[in-house]
């Protein structure tokens, strides 16, 4: 697929294209990035993009000069839909169940729309609605996991990532305490050291509950 670049800027304004291109083409070594990219926009959903392990666990993986694909459990596609029932989501999961079936992997697909009616139930605190898919990829356990790709018809490719590649490439993970508590974030960091040992992980900040 043709990566195109746009900039992406870090927390401290810098722009940061050469970081992206770098992170494109290490994505793209995960042939499962690479067909999902490719397939997805046949699902007819809107604002969708490919996000969360399958894109920083792949780099991970890159950066250690693992197979691409190790330790990554599922790969997340997230879209945005303001029709919130249960089931005009399951219709998606249905077509997208179909349209990945030959991919040797466990394509999770969900609308963010829906987050805010199940999340308490899943993780023990309320969570407002999302504006937009961007909006919860914003809201992940660590900054570090902030990452989210797109694709067009074309196969030009566009990334979503609010606090640059720094971290990401320097293998550490830095929690994001807007909104999951700190049990999901030692949960999920105490999986990835296992698999991916070169990682630090730094603690959660004590002044948040």
């Amino acid at each position: 697929m043709r990566p195109r670049v746009v900039d992406g800027v870090g927390q401290d304004g810098a722009v940061t294209t050469h970081g992206e291109q770098l992170f494109l083409a290490h994505i793209q070594k995960n042939p499962i990035n690479r067909q999902i990219l490719q397939l997805a926009p046949l699902l007819g959903v809107s604002d969708w993009w490919l996000t969360a392990g399958a894109l920083f666990q792949t780099v991970w993986n890159v950066l250690d000069g693992r197979d691409p694909q190790a330790g990554i459990r599922d790969y997340d596609l997230f879209y945005f839909d303001d029709d919130t029932s249960y089931e005009a989501e399951n219709a998606v999961i249905v077509r997208a169940r179909e349209l990945f079936k030959d991919l040797d992997a466990d394509v999770e697909v969900r609308n963010e729309a829906r987050v805010h009616l199940w999340y308490e139930e899943h993780f023990g605190v309320p969570a407002a609605p999302f504006t937009d898919t961007a909006d919860a990829v914003d809201h992940f356990a660590a900054k570090t996991c902030c990452f989210a790709v797109t694709s067009d018809g074309l196969g030009n490719l566009t990334s979503y990532a609010p606090h640059g590649y720094e971290e990401l490439f320097a293998r550490r993970v830095v929690p994001n305490p807007v909104l999951a508590p700190r049990e999901v974030y030692e949960m999920k960091t105490k999986r990835w050291s296992a698999e991916w040992p070169s990682l630090s992980v730094q603690p959660w900040p004590t002044d948040v509950p």
